[in-house]
C-alpha cells in the first residue's frame, strides 16, 4: 500500500465510511491546479527562474535602438481644376478616403527610396551595415572601399525596404496630426531620418501639386481652345441668321452699365409708339372734354382763364354799375344812360366774339388729338404685325442666341479658373506642415528590461505550468488516498504516516505513536469488511517494490495479537523477506 506523509485528523470510519474521504466527494477544479501546482512547485519555478534569465541575457545582449519621432500635420486638400462639379460623396467618407491615402503616401517605397537617395545612403557601407544587411550581390562588392556604381539601382531598392522596415506611421485619433517615427541603432541617425521623412513628404506633396497644376492648366488650355472655337461657330451661326432675316436687336445696360439681354429695333420702336399712343389717347380724351364742355355750358375753363374775356367782362361790370346809377336818377332815354348801354353791348358782342374764338380754338385741339390718336394708332398697328412676323422669325435666333450665351458662359468660367491655377500654382500653398521636428532621443526605445522580464516571467508561468500538467498525466503513482477510491474503484481502509526519523518497529511499540493510531484505524475498518469482523486470512501486497507491505502486515499482526487474537503471518516474498528482520528471527529454512 502507498504511504502518505500526512496523519489523518478523523476518527475511525463507519461500515460506510471510507477514511478520509468520502465516497463520491471531488475537490473543486481550483483546488486541483491549486495541488497539481503545489505538487509540481519546483518544476514551475525552475522553468520560469530559467525562463527570466534567458529574457535578462537576450535583452542584455539586444543592440538598443532608438526611435526619433517627428509630428506632422495633414489638412484636408479642398483644391479642383474645374467649378463644374456633379453629385458629390459624403464629406466623411470623403476625409477617410483622403487620409488613408496619405497614410499610404508616408509608407510609400517612391518616398523611402528619395530619402535614401538625398541622404546618400546608397553608397554608405555604414548604412548596410549598422542594419546587419550583407548579401553575395556585385552591388554590394566593396571596391576601394567604395561600391560599384552599377548596382546602384538594386542598393537603391533594398536601402528604400530598409527604411520601411524601420518606419512607424502613427495617426493621432480624432485630430488631423500623424506621428512620423524611425527606430535604428543610432539616435543621431534615428532623428535626421524622421525630419528628412517629414520634409521629403512635405516636398513631394508640393511637386505633385505642381504637376497637377500643370497638367489641369493643360487641359484647361486645350477645353479652352475647343470651347472658343464653339463660340466662335455659334456666334457666326446668329450673326448670319440674324443678317438673312433682317432682325436688328441692341444691347439693353442696366444703371450700373452691365449689358444684359438683347431687344430688338421694332420692339424699342413698337413701346415708344406704343407709349406715344397713351399719352395721345390721354390727350384727346382732354381735348374732348373740354371742348363739350365749352358746348354745354358757353363759358369753359379756358374762356373763364382768358385774360382778354375777364377784361372785357370786368369792363362791363363797371358800365353796367354806372348804368344802374344812371338809372337811379334818369330815364332810360338819358343820352348819358344810352351811351352807357351802347358801349355795355358792344362789350358784349366783343365777349361772344372772345368765347366764339376760345370755342374755336378748342376745337382745333379736339380735331388735332384726333387725328394724332388716329396716326399713331395706324403705325402700332403696323409696328405690331412686323413684330409679330419677327417674333416668328426670331424663334431660330433664340436658339441660336441661347448657345451663343452658353458657350460664352463656359468659356468664360474656363478663362477664369485657367487664371485661379496659374495663380495657385505660383503660390505654391501646401496643405501640410510640420508641427514638431524629431529630437535625438537620449535613452532606448528597445530593448525595455522590465517589460522583457515581464514577458518572460509570464512565459515561464505558462511553460511551467504546461509542464506540471504534462507531468502530472503522465505520472501514474496515487499520492492522494482519495485517488485509490476514484481511480481504482477499491474502497479505502486507512492512511499511515511515512516515518523518517524512526523505525517501524520502534514506533510500534509506542502505543501512543501515529503509527499505531493509524494502523488501529485500519484494524477498525478491517472488523468491517465481513459479518464476523476481521476476515480470517488476507494478504498484503503493493504496485510496487518499498512500498510498507512488510510493515502493514506486522503493523496488523501486531494490533490483532494485541486484541487477544491468534496470528500467524506468513512472509511471501520470495526474493527479499524482511519480516524476520523486524520480528528479530532467523530465516534459515522455508518462508
Amino acid at each position: 500500500m502507498n504511504a502518505v506523509t500526512s496523519v489523518p485528523q478523523d476518527g475511525i470510519a463507519g461500515p460506510e465510511t471510507r477514511f478520509p474521504f468520502r465516497e463520491g466527494e471531488q475537490t473543486s477544479i481550483i483546488r486541483h491546479y491549486l495541488h497539481i501546482a503545489q505538487r509540481w512547485r519546483y518544476v514551475i519555478i525552475g522553468i520560469t527562474t530559467a525562463c527570466i534569465l534567458v529574457g535578462l541575457i537576450v535583452t542584455l545582449l539586444m543592440t538598443p535602438q532608438y526611435t526619433a519621432v517627428s509630428t506632422i500635420e495633414i489638412a484636408r486638400d479642398s483644391s479642383k481644376v474645374t467649378d463644374f462639379q456633379g453629385v458629390e460623396r459624403e464629406t466623411s467618407a470623403l476625409d477617410q478616403e483622403f487620409y488613408q491615402t496619405q497614410y499610404g503616401l508616408l509608407r510609400s517605397r517612391a518616398l523611402s527610396e528619395r530619402i535614401a537617395n538625398q541622404l546618400r545612403l546608397v553608397d554608405d557601407a555604414k548604412f548596410f551595415a549598422m542594419f546587419g544587411y550583407k548579401k553575395d550581390s556585385p552591388a554590394f562588392k566593396l571596391t576601394q572601399g567604395r561600391y560599384p556604381a552599377n548596382g546602384r539601382a538594386e542598393r537603391l531598392r533594398i536601402a528604400g525596404e530598409i527604411l520601411l522596415d524601420h518606419l512607424s506611421v502613427n495617426p493621432t485619433r480624432m485630430s488631423r496630426l500623424v506621428d512620423v517615427g524611425f527606430t535604428s541603432p543610432d539616435a543621431d541617425f534615428s532623428a535626421r531620418i524622421a525630419n528628412a521623412w517629414a520634409d521629403q513628404y512635405i516636398q513631394s506633396n508640393l511637386e505633385r501639386k505642381v504637376q497637377a497644376t500643370s497638367y489641369g492648366r493643360n487641359l484647361l488650355q486645350r477645353q479652352l481652345a475647343l470651347q472658343k472655337e464653339r463660340l466662335d461657330e455659334s456666334q457666326r451661326q446668329l450673326v448670319g441668321y440674324a443678317s438673312a432675316q433682317q432682325i436688328i436687336t441692341l444691347p439693353s445696360q442696366t444703371s450700373n452699365g452691365t449689358t444684359t439681354s438683347e431687344r430688338s429695333i421694332v420692339a424699342d420702336d413698337l413701346a415708344a409708339l406704343n407709349s406715344a399712343l397713351s399719352q395721345a389717347t390721354a390727350d384727346r380724351i382732354q381735348a374732348e372734354a373740354r371742348f363739350q364742355q365749352a358746348g354745354r355750358a358757353g363759358a369753359s375753363t379756358e374762356a373763364l382763364r382768358n385774360t382778354a374775356i375777364n377784361n372785357l367782362r370786368q369792363r362791363r361790370a363797371e358800365l353796367a354799375a354806372e348804368y344802374q346809377r344812371l338809372m337811379v336818377q334818369f330815364e332810360p332815354g338819358y343820352p348819358a344812360a344810352k351811351a352807357v348801354q351802347s358801349q355795355i353791348a358792344q362789350l358784349d358782342q366783343a365777349i361772344t366774339r372772345e368765347e366764339g374764338r376760345v370755342s374755336g380754338s378748342l376745337q382745333a385741339d379736339y380735331r388735332e388729338a384726333q387725328e394724332r390718336e388716329r396716326a399713331l394708332q395706324a403705325q402700332v398697328n403696323q409696328l405690331k404685325s412686323q413684330y409679330l412676323d419677327q417674333r416668328r422669325r426670331s424663334i431660330q435666333y433664340n436658339i441660336y442666341q441661347q448657345e451663343v450665351d452658353t458657350n460664352r458662359a463656359l468659356y468664360d468660367g474656363l478663362l477664369q479658373r485657367f487664371k485661379e491655377i496659374g495663380i495657385a500654382g505660383s503660390v505654391g500653398v501646401n496643405n501640410i506642415s510640420i508641427i514638431d521636428n524629431a529630437d535625438v532621443p537620449q535613452k532606448p526605445s528597445s530593448p525595455r528590461l522590465l517589460l522583457n522580464i515581464a514577458i518572460a516571467f509570464a512565459a515561464g508561468l505558462v511553460l511551467g505550468g504546461l509542464a506540471a500538467f504534462a507531468l502530472e498525466q503522465m505520472d501514474e503513482a496515487i499520492a492522494d488516498p482519495a485517488e485509490i477510491e476514484r481511480r481504482l474503484g477499491l474502497p479505502l481502509l486507512g492512511a499511515v504516516p511515512n516515518l523518517k526519523d524512526i523505525r517501524p518497529e520502534d514506533a510500534l511499540r509506542d502505543r501512543k505513536s501515529a503509527l499505531v493510531d493509524a494502523y488501529l484505524a485500519v484494524q477498525t475498518n478491517l472488523s468491517f469488511t465481513t459479518e464476523h469482523g476481521v476476515p480470517r486470512s488476507f494478504a498484503v501486497t503493493s504496485t510496487r517494490p518499498a512500498e510498507g507491505k512488510s510493515t502493514t502486515a506486522f503493523a496488523l499482526a501486531t494490533m490483532l495479537s494485541r486484541s487477544q487474537r491468534r496470528v500467524v503471518l506468513v512472509d511471501g516474498d520470495m526474493r527479499s523477506p524482511s519480516i524476520h528482520h523486524l520480528i528479530g528471527i532467523g530465516h534459515d529454512l522455508g518462508v
